[in-house]
């Protein structure tokens, strides 16, 4: 069992959710997030700006700010990753930075509340 948990821009969330229901997957969660890629600030900048210097803080500017996103979790089987993986790409990838990132975390256990079930029973 993994979860699979993708950061997308906000305006591709109705793309991502037909393509993972399109894909099978009906149960996910979504959640606002706020963030940016280390391509659009430069580190030593950035740093200048954390150790306070008000010259770099002043370069930052608008780069320095964070985005709007969303952050997207989804626990399925091993054998369903690839198609979760594939139906997020499918939908968010448009070429330029910022389309976002995907992760695939292992899961010990999952468990169902309302009968008691684990294991991928309690997801399926």
């Amino acid at each position: 069992m993994k979860e699979v948990i993708a950061i997308v821009r906000m305006n591709k969330m109705n793309q991502t959710k037909k393509a993972l229901t399109d894909a099978g997957i009906a149960a996910f969660f979504a959640h606002e997030a706020w963030g940016r890629g280390k391509g659009l600030v430069n580190s030593i900048v950035a740093a200048g700006a954390a150790q306070g210097y008000q010259e770099a803080a002043e370069v930052l500017g608008s780069k320095g700010k964070l985005f709007a996103k969303r952050l997207i979790t989804v626990v399925v089987p091993d054998e369903k990753v690839s198609t979760v993986v594939d139906a997020i790409m499918a939908a968010n990838k448009t070429g330029q930075a910022g389309d976002g990132k995907i992760f695939v975390v292992p899961m010990a256990d999952s468990v169902r509340v309302r009968t008691s079930e684990s294991g991928t029973c309690a997801i399926e």
